[in-house]
């Protein structure tokens, strides 16, 4: 339980968690819950109306757009999660690395070096990132009580890439340079960026977040090897910190099929897994028991709409309806998106979750 005097908001055990929560921790459910990373976003004409008078950044550090913004899909949709609106390069920015967006993320002056990695700060978040803890309060108090509250940050392999990229990049050789050549600068950096990780998630705990996600979205680009020895320690780490009774723990990468038994030694209480493995794949390989998130192809989003109908059936039962599970695409919605066929997702998702678990408790599904 978090402690009122510590800032947070206590958790009442008297009020049942809400369905996504439930279902992150493995609890039996009534249907199965959705969210859609980047749910808040371009596809939505009232996010484009917000932003066509503010840029980016600007709503990512003004509490009252970032909550505005983070509840629309709520209010069009209803998805039982409602995730932050910010950008994983926050911290980044409060570390003393300026992060400009053009449109791409880009970093002025890249870490190279041990003279880099020590003059990084460690931010306060109560002090550098009070918005963004400030938004989370908010919406905690603004949010329907059977939508949880989503906090996040980047993983540190993630947030190493881009520092030392100094843009995104499609093979990320200067950072793996820097992990096989310069092991020592290389770990002293995610050591640094996994305590700045740990204190920014546990800040979004106490500031009331009721699950929170660790986007380590460029770790798939590494050998199961390589993972073992350059990422997960320090997953670990921030895991071991961060994590809170009541309060699910969601690790999530892309193109890291071949990473899902290491991600599962980090501790994380759900894996995210992406569009290109299975879920009857990922529930064989990770058991019947680990709380799993996913996984339709965003690009599915764009098919007819019985095309998302069946195929958001087929994740349904490929996961298992005994094994638990929150539905999400296999990574963010893209701008593009039709608005009637995310409402038709959820719809389907919502509908068939709770027809089928029915069916079963009658035992008509095999």
């Amino acid at each position: 339980m978090i402690s009122p005097e510590g800032g947070g908001l206590e958790r009442l055990r008297d009020v049942e968690d809400p369905l996504l929560v439930r279902a992150c921790q493995g609890e039996p459910v009534e249907t199965t819950p959705i969210w859609l990373m980047r749910q808040a976003g371009r596809y939505l004409p009232e996010y484009r109306r917000v932003r066509s008078q503010f840029d980016f950044m600007t709503v990512c550090k003004t509490p009252d757009l970032a909550v505005e913004v983070t509840l629309q899909p709520i209010r069009r949709f209803g998805f039982d999660g409602a995730i932050l609106f910010s950008d994983i390069l926050i911290p980044v920015d409060a570390m003393g690395l300026p992060v400009r967006f053009n449109p791409g993320p880009e970093v002025d002056s890249p870490v190279r070096t041990a003279q880099d990695v020590q003059a990084l700060r460690r931010p306060d978040p109560s002090v550098e990132l009070s918005f963004v803890l400030e938004t989370l309060r908010i919406l905690r108090r603004e949010l329907p009580a059977e939508v949880a509250l989503i906090g996040f940050a980047g993983g540190p392999f993630t947030l190493a890439a881009y520092m030392v990229e100094g843009e995104s990049s499609k093979d990320f050789l200067l950072l793996k340079s820097l992990m096989y050549r310069e092991p020592v600068i290389y770990h002293a950096l995610m050591e640094k960026l996994s305590l700045v990780v740990s204190d920014y998630l546990s800040a979004q705990v106490e500031a009331g977040a009721q699950a929170v996600q660790l986007f380590d979205t460029w770790s798939g680009i590494l050998s199961p090897r390589d993972y073992r020895e350059f990422v997960l320690p320090h997953v670990r780490r921030i895991v071991e910190r961060v994590k809170t009774p009541g309060v699910p723990f969601i690790l999530f990468g892309v193109g890291t099929g071949g990473l899902l038994e290491l991600m599962k030694e980090s501790g994380a209480d759900v894996i995210g897994i992406d569009w290109r493995t299975s879920m009857k794949e990922a529930r064989r390989r990770l058991g019947p028991d680990q709380p799993l998130q996913g996984n339709l192809e965003p690009a599915v989003l764009y098919a007819p709409l019985e095309i998302i109908r069946e195929r958001a059936r087929e994740i349904l039962m490929e996961v298992g309806l005994q094994g638990p599970h929150v539905f999400n695409l296999g990574h963010g919605i893209t701008p593009e998106t039709p608005i009637e066929a995310v409402a038709e997702l959820v719809r389907c998702v919502h509908e068939d979750g709770r027809r089928l678990r029915e069916a079963e408790a009658k035992g008509g599904v095999t």
